[in-house]
């Protein structure tokens, strides 16, 4: 009989450690995000084939976004990939709320949009590790993927 008896009370806990577990990696992501600077989407294909032109270029990108609640001077923050290449910000202020892209080619940067200056690729379609440095050279946030899909992914 107490093996009948117990059964209910252990299916629930482990029912309970479940959802617990389940519901643990979504809320660690939000805490980590409640206020602050992070990588969002990046591009890391650029849609078509890759001619190297300027246009195919500025469609890979990275964008950065400022989730707290006042603005964030980003000179002397870095953009780096596994291979080292580093995009360094000058002086930028990015406001509450708001997001930057960095595109990886070249361009005149302007309000929500940064250009790289490069005139080859950075992201790896493969597999690739995005860091965001902060100035004291401390990594703030980093997101990385394996292949290749839809060329994009979501950070966080």
């Amino acid at each position: 009989m107490r093996i009948h008896t117990a059964a209910p009370a252990v299916l629930a806990a482990t029912a309970l450690s479940v959802g617990l577990l389940a519901a643990s990696p979504a809320s660690a992501a939000t805490a980590r995000h409640q206020g602050g600077l992070h990588l969002g989407t990046i591009q890391y294909d650029s849609p078509g084939r890759d001619t190297r032109s300027n246009s195919s270029l500025n469609a890979e990108w990275v964008n950065i976004h400022n989730n707290s609640r006042s603005a964030i001077q980003l000179k002397g923050y870095k953009l780096k990939d596994n291979t080292g290449y580093t995009y360094t910000f000058g002086s930028y202020k990015i406001g509450a709320g708001k997001t930057v892209k960095v595109r990886t080619g070249k361009g005149s940067n302007a309000s929500g949009v940064r250009y790289w200056g490069r005139t080859n690729y950075v992201w790896n379609n493969t597999g690739d590790k995005a860091r965001l440095i902060k100035p004291s050279g401390s990594q703030l946030d980093s997101c990385s993927w394996a292949r290749t899909g839809s060329g994009s992914t979501s950070c966080h």
